[in-house]
């Protein structure tokens, strides 16, 4: 079709609009890490596609795009540290595209100048192992506690102390940063600087005086055989950096039980219709967390944390449930929120769509943060006891294995019943023996006799 002199082309006078696309809320993250760039400068993507995929502690999340057009430049690659509000890429957008996502245009604006301002970032995650190789003859390594840094991040420090730091030798790994949230300062250097040279710790970087732990010894395998040599997944090296801190820093009771959950089972078993009608899977799992919030409130020690100095605890008013899920990726472990407000088809919702997005890899942050308490099950797989490992900062960690049917006797003669062992490890800072008992008891009843929950 022709157009008439002077009569305006709509393709040709159509606005295009270049957006600048930000990181959006990534939850506490400070830093996380880009593990796949999905679009290349000259792709056109629509509404929603992912741009880019970022890896925090133990989930991925996949950035969509707000609008559509196409990509014309990109500013990250595989391996960048990224937090929220940073500038990763242009989109050059129509005019409907863009009045499809109005909010994000002034956020586009506003960050126009952001990659120059925004280029000492990199110098965070890009120069750290430089940093790091710094001759320090005089001031050894000290491991790091893990949770001194969101995960994501190596460490946070101003330009200045780095500087100060790369004048004195000190890898900054090293130190541990008392600033907003966890950012070293120059007197945390020179605190570290001091511990070396009053002799607190060996070079090494263990403690001295016999506090230290021994490294396992390295033996070279291939002499006895054939051998292969397999990375950790991420999630694994993450989460066992966890364990060993917890595993270390918290003094670890667990107690052992068993429940007849004959009555419980058959009550499962007598509503499985009615939760298929509403589309979802009735299990053990969701009457255990009824169980465990009811004792829960009548035991608020287990829905508490210690305080950083150990010497108070703060006691929570909700009741937020972590629950382990076994993926192929490494163990996770999503959150159920407000289980004491939630019947039992609510929670089975919730447990099914945190478990998909579990094993697809596409837990947030949020949906893993905010626990309270956490249940490890497995007794789909088997087992008879096992201790769990606290999940720090919480105090408490039940574990459930396979239930059997076994003869009870019941003061006449036995009959078969369905037991179901469990087991619950504490912080015994918090928790003693004898309360620790009384708490495993309690849940042992209510899962025993369901009718005691709604008392």
């Amino acid at each position: 079709m022709r157009f008439a002199t002077g009569e305006p082309n709509p393709k040709r006078n159509r606005i295009m609009a270049t957006q600048q696309i930000n990181i959006p809320d990534i939850g506490d993250f400070d830093s996380v890490e880009v593990i796949e760039v999905l679009v290349a400068e000259g792709d056109v993507v629509a509404v929603d596609d992912s741009l880019v995929t970022l890896e925090s502690d133990k989930a991925t999340m996949e950035i969509p795009s707000p609008v559509s057009g196409k990509v014309t430049k990109v500013t990250v690659k595989v391996g960048d540290s990224v937090a929220e509000g940073d500038y990763i890429l242009d989109i050059e957008a129509d005019d409907a595209a863009a009045e499809e996502a109005p909010k994000e245009a002034p956020k586009a604006d506003a960050k126009k100048e952001e990659p120059a301002k925004k280029a000492p970032k990199a110098e965070k995650t890009a120069p750290a192992p430089q940093e790091t190789k710094a001759p320090a003859p005089n001031v050894p390594s000290v491991p790091k506690p893990v949770n001194a840094q969101s995960m994501g991040a190596a460490y946070h420090a101003s330009p200045s102390v780095r500087a100060f730091a790369r004048k004195l030798g000190v890898d900054l790994n090293a130190v541990t940063g008392t600033g907003p949230k966890g950012r070293i300062q120059q007197n945390d250097v020179e605190a570290m600087i001091k511990s070396v040279m009053q002799g607190s710790t060996a070079a090494s970087g263990q403690p001295q005086g016999g506090a230290g732990i021994p490294s396992v010894p390295e033996i070279d395998f291939s002499q006895f055989g054939e051998t292969e040599t397999v990375e950790l997944g991420r999630i694994k090296k993450i989460s066992g950096k966890f364990l060993q801190t917890s595993w270390l820093n918290v003094p670890h009771v667990t107690q052992f039980d068993e429940s007849d959950i004959t009555e419980m089972d058959a009550f499962r078993k007598s509503m499985k219709a009615q939760a298929e009608k509403v589309g979802v899977k009735l299990t053990p799992l969701v009457f255990v967390m009824k169980a465990v919030v009811k004792a829960l409130q009548e035991f608020p020690n287990f829905n508490a944390s210690l305080s950083p100095d150990g010497q108070s605890i703060i006691k929570k008013h909700y009741y937020n449930i972590g629950v382990a899920v076994d993926t192929p990726n490494g163990l996770v472990v999503p959150v159920v929120r407000d289980v004491d407000q939630k019947g039992i088809f609510d929670l089975s919702k919730d447990l099914m769509e945190l478990s998909a997005k579990a094993r697809d890899g596409k837990l947030t942050p949020a949906d893993m943060s905010g626990g309270c308490f956490t249940i490890s099950s497995l007794g789909g797989i088997g087992g008879t006891q096992f201790t769990p490992i606290v999940n720090a900062p919480e105090v408490a960690i039940m574990g459930l294995s396979k239930a059997r049917m076994q003869p009870v006797w019941n003061g006449a003669e036995f009959e078969p019943r369905l037991v179901m062992p469990f087991s619950v490890s504490y912080d015994h800072r918090v928790i003693d023996g004898a309360e620790g008992v009384r708490f495993t008891t309690t849940v042992g009843q209510y899962l025993t006799d369901l009718r005691q929950l709604i008392l």
